[in-house]
């Protein structure tokens, strides 16, 4: 499975993420990143935020107005199924490696884009681990950073043998 790398996003915390033209990815998360709620968000096995941005195009045919990084994502992808990406998997990014190491719940600081949007990422069967769910990914995937490097937009994101 493969897609590239359509934004990189960084904020000095909160949402939504701004677009960058590259990123230093390291094993605290993107250089320039940061968050507003660090005791819940961040750390090395949520360095980073990855979304798809067909994740991002069905919630805003629900009616939810989004834009890249809205969600709080650092990296979004195009060309990634979003339904097929799991925990343990890795994932070359242009110079960096990451793994998918959990499943983002939404927190409260998304209502912003509309009441019931934490319903539409996140459901019981989601949160159960069971990647048959309709919204799985919806709300993204965080990640650990296996191999430090720079990101772009434009980057593979390729992955790797041995995890899928």
């Amino acid at each position: 499975m493969s897609g590239r790398l359509l934004q990189v996003s960084v904020s000095r915390g909160g949402v939504p993420k701004r677009a960058v033209e590259h990123a230093r990815l390291t094993v605290d998360g993107l250089v320039g990143d940061s968050w507003a709620h660090p005791d819940i968000h961040g750390g090395r096995r949520q360095a980073v935020l990855l979304i798809t941005a067909e994740g991002l195009d069905e919630l805003a045919a629900l009616g939810y107005s989004l834009s890249l990084g809205a969600l709080g994502e650092n990296l979004t992808t195009v060309g990634l199924d979003r339904r097929v990406i799991r925990v343990g998997q890795r994932y070359r990014i242009g110079g960096a490696v990451i793994e998918i190491t959990k499943l983002r719940s939404p927190c409260s600081t998304l209502i912003a884009y509309g009441a019931g949007i934490q319903a539409a990422v996140f459901d019981a069967q989601t949160r159960s681990g069971d990647p048959t769910s309709p919204r799985w990914g919806l709300g993204g995937f965080y990640a650990s950073v296996v191999e430090e490097g720079t990101v772009r937009p434009g980057d593979f994101c390729t992955l790797l043998p041995g995890r899928s």
